[in-house]
């Protein structure tokens, strides 16, 4: 998550220095490797910042929330991957 922002903050600055998308992205791929967002992803936050976006924060989804790191699940499962292999 947070290499994510920090990819959505180096997108915001280059639309501020006028880079295009064709230059954004070998920046970012050579800055972050494997973590880099996808180029859909890229482009999607390329024009939302073109378009005047401020916030680099990415918008609360409808739905039920990811628990799945929480400590307890995290036990919960390891203890019954841990059953399971006997």
């Amino acid at each position: 998550m947070q290499r994510s922002l920090e990819q959505r903050m180096a997108i915001k600055f280059f639309v501020k220095l006028e880079k295009s998308v064709a230059e954004t992205i070998p920046m970012l791929r050579k800055s972050f490797g494997v973590d880099c967002l996808s180029d859909r992803q890229i482009f999607r936050w390329n024009k939302a910042f073109a378009e005047g976006r401020e916030d680099v924060n990415d918008e609360n989804r409808a739905g039920r929330p990811s628990t799945s790191s929480s400590d307890d699940n995290v036990k919960r499962n390891v203890v019954e991957i841990i059953w399971r292999m006997g």
